[in-house]
């Protein structure tokens, strides 16, 4: 494995900065590329992927991902029963790096149902796994990984996609627009900006979604980045001064609009 640092602005000095990047051999990365198209293609056929998820889908990218939401929050704004709409940005913590293998083996059968061979060989390919650090012809001690999908490779960001289509499920469950890209979610709802009694229960509303989410994944050993995340009240300049003493609480956290 060899650490890459996340953008060239980042403290080189600080470890969290770096990604942890497989060195995969070529011919298990031919592999792994037949057995994604098989997968990606048996999730599409049974409609079983995550409609709004942009990430490694053919024909989607950030842009698509992006274009969502920018055409869908002017909509809301020309709506005169509406001019205000909360967004909510949310962003993991070493997502691809804490997915339990026992969990994601379960979600492979009981979700996609993978059994038999298939469900042995990603059973294969997920356990067994070991890590080694190499700095300047400098290797680390031998650590054997008990969590995580490899990053760099190619059924890792599918896996971790597979891992959390429940997360979609729970914001639908409450009502709210959502897009997400990888492990970045996008959370929002429009809301009648002249009755502050309707917006503050929409708010509400979006702190039990995102506080359902987190208690999902604190079971699936998950971790929300509550540094990383961000709240917003989109609105018109007229109106905005009427919501700025707003928070958003996640756990400890209070976010302004």
């Amino acid at each position: 494995m060899k650490p890459l640092i996340k953008k060239p602005s980042l403290d080189a000095n600080v470890l969290s900065n770096y990604r942890p990047v497989s060195n995969l051999p070529f011919v298990s990365k031919i592999i792994e590329k037949v057995v994604a198209a098989r997968l990606t293609k048996h999730m599409r056929e049974n409609n079983l992927d995550e409609e709004y998820q942009s990430a490694y889908k053919a024909r989607h990218s950030t842009e698509t991902a992006l274009l969502r939401v920018q055409n869908d929050i002017p909509l809301a704004l020309d709506n005169k029963k509406c001019l205000g709409v909360f967004l909510v940005l949310l962003d993991l913590s070493a997502a691809f790096d804490t997915i339990d293998h026992t969990i994601l083996l379960k979600l492979l059968t009981d979700i996609l149902g993978v059994d038999g061979t298939a469900l042995d060989w990603f059973r294969s390919y997920l356990t067994g796994r070991s890590q080694q650090v190499v700095i300047n012809l400098v290797k680390s001690a031998l650590h054997i990984l008990l969590y995580g999908v490899p990053q760099g490779s190619v059924l890792g960001p599918i896996l971790f996609c597979i891992y959390i289509l429940a997360v979609g499920h729970i914001i639908r469950k409450h009502g709210f627009k959502f897009h997400t890209y990888a492990d970045d979610t996008q959370i929002y709802i429009s809301f009648d900006i002249k009755s502050p009694q309707s917006a503050a229960q929409k708010l509400r509303d979006l702190e039990a979604c995102i506080a359902e989410i987190k208690l999902w994944m604190t079971a699936k050993k998950l971790k929300l980045n509550d540094s990383k995340t961000e709240f917003l009240i989109i609105t018109t300049p007229y109106y905005r001064k009427m919501f700025r003493d707003l928070t958003l609480k996640i756990s400890s956290f209070c976010f302004f609009g």
